[in-house]
């Protein structure tokens, strides 16, 4: 049973930082690329951050450039996205989400499997 499990979420004020980690189990990890998505409240789930299974390509939407960065550390499981620089707009809950390819993927419905969803709350 494949399993991601985020963490890391929280309230921040505007220009702070957060972590977001996403911890999955059940799949060999290193197959699959990951991706962030987030979803604020009224609105669709908006592609973030895309790294390729090895980390060696990375992607990101325009508005996060500069801000986010993604990670990952296949010996953990885990996929990380640090966001520095944290504006009102960013809150949502944020996903990761993982797919068996070797490609970069932005379009949330190509994702096999996805994570719960962890808050992230931006105030001014």
């Amino acid at each position: 049973q494949v399993q991601l499990v985020e963490s890391g979420g929280g309230l921040v004020q505007a220009g702070g930082s957060l972590r977001l980690s996403c911890t999955a189990s059940g799949l060999t990890f290193s197959n699959y690329a990951m991706g962030w998505f987030r979803q604020a409240p009224g609105s669709e789930r908006a592609f973030v951050a895309a790294i390729t299974r090895n980390g060696g390509n990375k992607y990101y939407t325009d508005s996060v450039k500069g801000r986010f960065t993604i990670s990952r550390d296949n010996a953990e499981n885990t996929v990380y996205l640090e966001m520095n620089s944290l504006k009102p707009e960013d809150t949502a809950v944020y996903y990761c989400a993982s797919r068996r390819t070797l490609r970069l993927v932005t379009i949330p419905e190509l994702y096999d499997y996805w994570g719960q969803g962890t808050q992230v709350t931006v105030s001014s």
